[in-house]
């Protein structure tokens, strides 16, 4: 998916400050997942510089507000002067600096269209279950990462992250709870729709 000005220069500032944003294809199938689902609230855990929230943002309705959690105030700093260049204004954000753990507990039950998680793998089990009290019936969860670096399908690799991940994956697989997919697209992108 081409990108345009706004997303090229979120995509440049997150490679600057270290941080390895969605790929346009993965950020095309948040857009497209946030629009069939008609999004007006969303979570997404792992602010970064804005790149993965203006594709959510694109996709949801205009009225619609992303609330977006990360602990590095500096990066929501880029990512709130990116959500202005993409011409939403500022109640269509919530930015919140914390740990998601010590965040999502506060949030609303049942209030949220989708979460987005992208933070690291070894906090999808409590992410998931997070998201399993904040989304409504018909929600999405989604997991970025789910291909673990490609490890995830070699039965060899052991370290902490893929099995974090091979973990949180069958848990969502194995669940009343949850209808999966894992969607192939950049580092591979779990969805599932809360029952």
């Amino acid at each position: 998916m081409p990108e345009d000005l706004v997303l090229r220069t979120a995509r440049s500032l997150a490679n600057e400050v270290g941080l390895d944003a969605v790929t346009p294809g993965a950020g095309a199938a948040l857009r497209l997942l946030a629009a069939a689902g008609n999004a007006r609230a969303v979570v997404e855990i792992g602010t970064g510089t804005g790149v993965s929230g203006v594709w959510l943002l694109r996709g949801m309705r205009p009225d619609g507000v992303l609330t977006t959690i990360d602990v590095e105030v500096e990066h929501q700093r880029i990512a709130r002067r990116i959500f202005t260049e993409a011409g939403f204004v500022a109640g269509r954000t919530r930015i919140i600096t914390g740990r998601a753990l010590d965040v999502l507990p506060r949030l609303a039950d049942g209030a949220y269209d989708l979460v987005f998680v992208d933070a690291e793998a070894t906090g999808f089990t409590a992410c998931v279950d997070a998201a399993l009290r904040l989304l409504r019936p018909g929600g999405v969860l989604v997991l970025n990462g789910a291909l673990a670096g490609g490890r995830i399908g070699d039965p060899a690799a052991r370290d902490a992250e893929t099995v974090t991940v091979r973990e949180a994956v069958k848990a969502i697989r194995e669940s009343e709870h949850w209808i999966p997919a894992l969607l192939p697209v950049g580092h591979g992108l779990l969805a599932a729709v809360r029952c």
